[in-house]
């Protein structure tokens, strides 16, 4: 026997073994429909149970593209939208759920997809870091808390008996003191820079937008000092008058 042919053997059996072994995305995602609507359902599914929301996303995807007409359809489109959201995928979310809000407005899970629009585009507006060290940046782009407070009052006008409706009405609590917390922050910013009469324009947009914020008091001092700046006796009257009437045990009351 050659000896010398014995590691060009073994050399070519392997590579016969890895390139029976691997394959592209594109079989990949092949071999995972062929196996079915069904069995792909039942895979996605214990992946959510799982919390393999990636990997679930990924069959719900394939499962979405493949039989988008099929008997699962909705309930998939719906488990999709849940699995981008947990894996913070946001614009495929927003997408998946714009998309069956245009196709099925009558769908009986429709106040679940407003639902989870409003979730989405709040997760988007967190900072997972900023949050987890006790960073308060309430000065940063308010743009998605405002329109996941659209989706959710959107959602109480249009369906007030949805059972999500008690949560959405607390997160438009929770956005609408972000929201008043991040018009005060630019309002201490112009302050700085003696732009008094933006920063009190910032503190009156509290008051007509917000009233049932906490930050109500500190919109309303604020206002003061900025009408004592510009010598405007008669708005700083006014403004004292609410404060005094409202939270008597501020030092600008006294």
């Amino acid at each position: 026997m050659n000896r010398r042919f014995i590691p060009q053997t073994i050399l070519i059996t392997g590579a016969l073994l890895l390139s029976a072994c691997s394959s592209s995305p594109e079989e990949d995602e092949l071999a995972l429909v062929n196996q079915g609507p069904q069995m792909l359902y039942e895979k996605a599914k214990e992946n959510m149970e799982n919390g393999n929301f990636n990997a679930a996303a990924t069959t719900l995807s394939a499962l979405d593209s493949r039989y988008p007409f099929g008997p699962l359809s909705h309930q998939v489109q719906l488990d999709l939208i849940y699995s981008y959201y947990k894996t913070r995928n946001t614009d495929q979310a927003l997408a998946t759920i714009d998309r069956f809000l245009r196709l099925n407005p009558n769908h009986a899970d429709i106040d679940y997809a407003h639902y989870m629009r409003g979730l989405v585009n709040m997760d988007a507006d967190s900072n997972l870091f900023q949050d987890f060290v006790g960073i308060d940046r309430a000065d940063r782009d308010p743009s998605k808390a405002r329109e996941a407070f659209k989706d959710f009052r959107q959602l109480i006008e249009k369906y007030p008996d949805s059972k999500y409706a008690a949560d959405a009405q607390k997160r438009m609590l929770f956005i609408k003191d972000r929201l008043a917390k991040y018009e005060l922050a630019i309002a201490r910013y112009y302050m700085k820079r003696q732009a008094y009469v933006a920063a009190a324009n910032r503190g009156q947009y509290v008051l007509e937008y917000f009233p049932d914020s906490p930050h109500l008091k500190e919109a309303l001092e604020l206002m003061v000092e900025c009408y004592d700046q510009l010598k405007l006796p008669e708005l700083k009257a006014h403004v004292l008058q609410t404060l005094k009437l409202n939270f008597p045990d501020s030092p600008y009351a006294s």
